[in-house]
């Protein structure tokens, strides 16, 4: 049931004034700053970042197994995009359990909710007021990580050209204002995590479950990415934008996931908050030892957010017109191919040689999986390409040699196998230093959403 605070008005004051929401969500920011652990959090997301790109950019080593990683010494918009695809897997998680996963159970351990309630009277004004509280200080947080890491690399490397996941350059204004998007885009998934921590914070109160559950949730949703799963189920979690920003960096860029993704991670946080604030108005307030809402709850919280994820499955299935893994042959093939065109325009002017252009090189790849056995489709580390250029004025056909581990989500590392003088490991000198052959290793994308032929 839900019971109602009441207690002795204040002289000059009627029985049935109330403190605004304003006064609440003031009250409630100021209880969360004043926490030793938020003051720490905000501090290392404005400092730790930026001091973590500015020391990688003075390593001769980079983290070339993340994407953009190994363009961190040669322009330091790669720098927040390496920061960007940690937080989405780790940092922001963490970040939500710790803030939103705990704004309501702290009243739990503390004991104070009756104390809360008779100065607000009013459980509704309670709870707009915290949730707002956790909303302002996951946005400061999100807010340090994108600044941070962006100084740090603007401050150590420059800012200079971004080579893009389909092979073009990006200008520095242009990669600046991507940078900036990527990480509005990730908002979406962040601020859905945060709702599952303002119901898991209520329904399960003091238990450290509630303080775990988007954590929980998204190590889930990460597993769940990494399995073969239709690309409907897969764009149905509300996480999917913490990996479809990758789409801003290609011409045109491949917008289709990425809106969709951010699209289903609004609709999480809207019907979470929505779950939480009902459940929430329902608690009973009357006994001090209450704590959370019981089993009943959790059922009440966790099958409507099961049941939203079916719907989605159903609604984006037919609409995107996706089937299975959106990994096929000619996808990859075209991807690999059109990457190969830029990248090999950029070798050419670090090597200085004639300029050509990718409609004179009409580059085209074929492209195999394990063998002719196996089925060219779907993720795997087996995909095996042969790339065919042609050059002005030459009639021979240029061929190169490529091994592809194409994962899930459609992302593909590109490694040279032959020959040498193409795609081998040798050093070029351009404008900022020696840098390895920007043909030898090389991250690429496939738009899983993308039609098969085109």
């Amino acid at each position: 049931m839900t019971a109602t605070a009441t207690a002795p008005a204040p002289e000059g004051t009627t029985a049935s004034a109330r403190v605004s929401v304003a006064r609440g969500y003031r009250f409630e920011l100021v209880k969360l700053v004043s926490q030793w652990r938020i003051r720490l959090l905000v501090l290392a997301c404005w400092i730790a970042p930026g001091l973590f790109v500015a020391a990688v950019g003075q390593q001769s080593t980079l983290p070339s197994d993340t994407l953009f990683g190994r363009w961190m010494l040669a322009t330091g918009w790669a720098g927040p995009l390496v920061m960007l695809g940690f937080s989405g897997t780790w940092a922001l998680p963490l970040l939500t359990s710790v803030v939103a996963g705990d704004v309501f159970a702290s009243e739990d351990r503390l004991g104070t909710w009756r104390h809360l309630l008779v100065a607000v009277r009013s459980p509704r004004r309670i709870f707009v007021a915290k949730a707002l509280a956790g909303l302002t200080v996951i946005v400061l947080l999100v807010a340090g990580l994108a600044c941070s890491s962006a100084a740090g690399g603007l401050v150590t490397v420059g800012s200079r050209p971004l080579v893009g996941l389909d092979g073009h350059q990006l200008t520095p204004s242009d990669a600046a204002g991507r940078v900036a998007l990527a990480w509005l885009c990730v908002l979406a998934p962040t601020l859905a995590l945060a709702a599952i921590g303002l119901l898991g914070s209520i329904v399960l109160g003091r238990s450290p479950m509630g303080l775990l559950l988007p954590a929980v949730v998204a190590l889930a949703m990460q597993l769940a990415q990494m399995l073969p799963l239709p690309v409907a189920v897969r764009l149905s979690l509300p996480g999917y934008a913490f990996i479809a920003w990758n789409g801003l960096f290609t011409s045109p860029a491949q917008l289709g996931p990425l809106l969709i993704g951010v699209g289903v991670g609004l609709v999480w946080a809207v019907v979470a908050t929505t779950l939480a604030y009902l459940l929430f108005l329902r608690r009973d307030f009357t006994h001090v030892t209450a704590d959370g809402l019981g089993r009943r709850a959790v059922t009440a919280g966790l099958l409507p957010l099961l049941a939203l994820t079916g719907v989605t499955v159903a609604v984006l299935a037919p609409a995107t017109g996706a089937t299975g893994s959106g990994i096929t042959q000619e996808k990859v093939q075209r991807s690999l191919a059109t990457e190969f065109a830029h990248l090999y325009r950029l070798q050419t002017e670090e090597l200085h040689r004639p300029a050509v252009t990718e409609a004179q090189l009409k580059a085209t790849a074929s492209c195999d999986k394990g063998s002719v056995r196996v089925a060219a489709e779907g993720p795997g580390n087996d995909w095996r390409c042969v790339v065919s250029w042609h050059l002005p004025g030459v009639e021979a056909t240029g061929t190169a040699v490529y091994q592809l581990d194409v994962t899930s989500d459609g992302r593909f590392v590109a490694d040279g196998d032959g020959p040498k003088e193409v795609n081998g490991y040798f050093l070029v000198r351009t404008p900022t230093g020696d840098a390895p052959n920007p043909l030898w290793q090389f991250d690429g994308n496939v738009e899983l959403l993308h039609p098969s032929k085109g």
